[in-house]
């Protein structure tokens, strides 16, 4: 291919991507957007262990210690766990219900592109005078008070990329409610379309008071209210409850479509349908549900009362209940199976004891009295990184090779798959478990540095050893993905052969239109009972005719830039001249862009069926 020949065809592939609306390039671009994320909170993680890793290090200083702690939890939770289980759901979803897109892909492409310049503006604030620093919960008093403009890139930009979250989960949900193929009954879905849902539902209701929170904090910020100033007749613990109605259903949002991804790891390499399948969806329906009766179990410490703290221990402690009920689930379904140890699987296995420990450990921190001596220390450090790290990362790494071939056509190496496993655990194990005891010691959460002989020592250089396996094994991976795509060896459409729901009967990758008759489902893993009876393909529950299908569009992108080049006028709008132009500039191409939409007649294209009938149903119509 000449020069010429190959630069047209990057540019019209980075076109393609800019304009898409094909919710499987949109999943690609989620993965993609949000792997780069997490190797860039991998990396503020790393410099936070080297810092720690001996007494009185000087590796960073203090101010950098907060900027990189606070941009670590922001960087992992908002902008590459999330974004890279949307991006599963984005591909799985609508393949696993029967489906030819989501309801929505305008507004799917949009949640993508307001994400990706929200975590663009967050992550620039480290070229323009310094990242915010107060934590990533920001708690109001810090906050308020933190000099530069680090928290108000931090309010900027989680306020932009919350909204593209926010309008991902009403597509899910209106996807699910409407789009299912026939015969395929709610209690039919497969469990992580049921997880997708739930989480989606959780993100509904649990988004607004976050968005409530950052929109006080910015007119506190930028425009002199007192919402959360305590002298002014404010109140701080106001923005604890904001911030906690919404943190504490997020952990369900990264952890209930982690649960979803191992059932159906378990089940597929398991060779057996999901154990309890019924328990399965109440209790993912009853976590959804609890998980927004527990927040103040982040504030025991705060002075809520005996009464308040006694309310939300019961409701900590009852939201293990429906937890339990998936662990034993998921072990009755490997019980008596035929079990193939594949990448995915050891990952899927390896998650019940390291998610288990993390569960015990948060009935501990939910006993309110035991919380005072728990509360900012090491120890919930290691709890939560044990629900997060050993629930939703190793998810995340067991979907990468699980689904690896759906999206691309081509499967991971095992061998290396295997040592990026074996690594990652031990390493994660060695970074995490040790903490539970630096923090019973004494050691305290956001400490930049500590003093010698203090016995914190060795426990320290430990876990950074630890995190410096895992991040040895996020480089095999990389390394992985590199050798799959040079040698680019494409597999079929079941390359598992044991893939047991719908997104398995397409080829891979899919075609942009996926299913050129809609499936008829006639129960649970709809593909399964299909290959019991000896056949390779769906049964279709309609004749082959025309496909309606959406034109892609470039607005999503310039309504986010816009959003985007505003918030720099909105930061700077005091201090420079030019600050309220941009901010005019910035909100006109936004509002700009959204008015064409708007006015614009978009009504899609048809495939014609002339073009989807091949040899092979031209001989039987013959």
């Amino acid at each position: 291919m000449s020069t010429i020949a190959q630069k047209r065809s990057v540019g019209a592939t980075i076109w393609d991507f800019m304009t898409t609306v094909d919710h499987k390039k949109i999943a690609i671009l989620y993965i993609a957007a949000g792997g780069f994320f997490f190797l860039l909170g991998g990396l503020e993680a790393l410099i936070i262990r080297i810092q720690l890793a001996v007494p009185d290090s000087n590796f960073v200083s203090a101010g950098l210690f907060n900027q990189m702690l606070t941009m670590h939890g922001v960087t992992m939770i908002f902008l590459a766990a999330m974004p890279i289980l949307i991006g599963f759901m984005n591909l799985v979803m609508p393949l696993q219900i029967g489906a030819r897109d989501v309801a929505f892909p305008f507004l799917n492409s949009l949640g993508f592109w307001l994400f990706f310049f929200g975590g663009l503006l967050l992550n620039l604030s480290w070229f323009l005078g310094g990242a915010p620093d107060a934590g990533w919960t920001s708690y109001a008093s810090l906050s308020l008070n933190s000099p530069g403009h680090g928290i108000d890139f931090y309010a900027l930009g989680l306020q932009i990329s919350g909204f593209g979250t926010l309008m991902g989960g009403i597509n899910f949900l209106v996807t699910i409610i409407n789009m299912r193929a026939p015969g395929m009954t709610y209690m039919r879905m497969p469990m992580f379309s049921w997880t997708t849902f739930v989480a989606s539902a959780l993100i509904l209701f649990a988004f607004p008071p976050l968005t409530v929170a950052l929109f006080l904090l910015t007119f506190d910020r930028m425009f002199g209210s007192n919402f959360f100033n305590v002298q002014m007749g404010g109140n701080t613990i106001i923005w604890e409850h904001f911030f906690w109605i919404f943190g504490h259903p997020e952990v369900y949002i990264l952890v209930l479509p982690a649960f979803g991804i191992f059932s159906e790891i378990f089940s597929t390499f398991s060779r057996k349908r999901l154990f309890g399948y019924s328990s399965m969806v109440f209790a993912t329906v009853l976590i959804g549900f609890l998980g927004f009766m527990v927040w103040a179990h982040h504030m025991f410490t705060v002075g809520l009362g005996n009464i308040a703290n006694a309310i939300f221990a019961v409701a900590s402690f009852a939201i293990a209940v429906p937890t339990g009920i998936k662990i034993f689930n998921w072990l009755f379904t490997m019980w008596g199976g035929s079990i193939k140890f594949t990448t995915p699987m050891l990952y899927a296995a390896a998650f019940i004891p390291s998610f288990v420990m993390g569960g015990v450990t948060g009935i501990m921190v939910a006993t309110a009295p035991t919380d005072y001596q728990y509360h900012d220390t090491y120890f919930v450090v290691a709890h939560f990184h044990y629900v997060i790290v050993g629930g939703v990362v190793l998810a995340i790494l067991a979907a990468t090779h699980f689904y690896w071939p759906k999206l691309f056509g081509t499967m991971l190496n095992a061998t290396l798959g295997k040592f990026e496993f074996v690594l990652f655990l031990v390493g994660f194990h060695m970074t995490f478990f040790i903490q539970h005891f630096l923090g019973l010691m004494g050691m305290p959460r956001r400490i930049a540095t500590y003093y010698t002989g203090q016995g914190l020592d060795l426990g320290n250089m430990i876990s950074t050893i630890g995190a410096a396996l895992m991040g040895l094994a996020v480089i095999i991976l990389l390394c992985n993905i590199v050798v799959t795509s040079v040698k680019n060896e494409k597999v079929g459409s079941d390359p598992w052969e044991d893939g047991r729901t719908l997104e398995w009967a397409l080829p891979s990758p899919p075609p942009f239109y996926n299913f050129k008759q809609l499936p008829l489902v006639r129960g649970i893993d709809a593909y399964w009972l299909e290959k019991m009876e000896g056949k390779k393909e769906m049964t279709p529950a309609e004749p082959i005719g025309d496909i309606h299908m959406p034109n892609g569009s470039i607005l999503p992108v310039f309504i986010s830039l816009g959003f985007f080049i505003a918030s720099f006028g909105a930061i700077y709008r005091l201090e420079h001249g030019w600050g309220l132009a941009v901010l005019i500039i910035g909100l006109a191409v936004a509002f700009g862009s959204m008015l064409l939409r708007s006015l614009k007649d978009d009504h899609g294209f048809h495939i014609p069926k002339s073009e989807l009938i091949d040899d092979k149903d031209k001989g039987v119509r013959a």
